[in-house]
């Protein structure tokens, strides 16, 4: 398989600069890399890009995560192998990534005031910015048809 074009990120030199000042300022946030590639992979998972699901299962192997635990991610409501921490971030992917699916608001004030429990401002904000930008990763891979294995950088 062969992607549609050069990923767009590359075609325009600026948009990685921007991309690389975001991913900078993620990682002042003090959100663990555990959490973020958790959330990163459960993202991907429901945007079916499958580019993005195999560097997050990669880093997170290299990272020293069990089988269990990535093969989890899926189905983390019914697996013992996260912590409330992790579940609240989860939750909130979801509903960050499943914007059309609502039929309320998007981040509902429960689930709001649980992951702020767990999570300081910056961390929470770190966070964030994680979800969305592998939402728009996910969107651009999947529309350039990007193959999994690909590597980035």
């Amino acid at each position: 398989m062969q992607a549609r074009m050069t990923n767009p990120a590359y075609v325009l030199p600026g948009a990685m600069k921007g991309i690389g000042t975001i991913f900078q300022a993620i990682g002042e946030g003090g959100l663990s890399q555990e959490v973020a590639e958790i959330v990163g992979l459960r993202a991907s998972q429901i945007n079916g890009c499958s580019a993005c699901v195999h560097g997050h299962v990669l880093n997170m192997r290299k990272a020293g995560a069990s089988e269990e635990r990535i093969a989890a991610v899926a189905a983390w409501r019914e697996a013992p192998f996260f912590s409330d921490a992790e579940r609240a971030a989860l939750q909130l992917t979801e509903s960050v990534t499943r914007l059309a699916d609502r039929s309320q608001d998007a981040v509902p004030d429960a689930l709001w005031d649980e992951v702020a429990d767990y999570f300081d401002e910056k961390e929470l904000s770190a966070l964030i910015l994680t979800i969305s930008l592998t939402n728009m990763f996910n969107r651009i891979n999947a529309t350039i048809r990007e193959p999994a294995g690909t590597t980035w950088g």
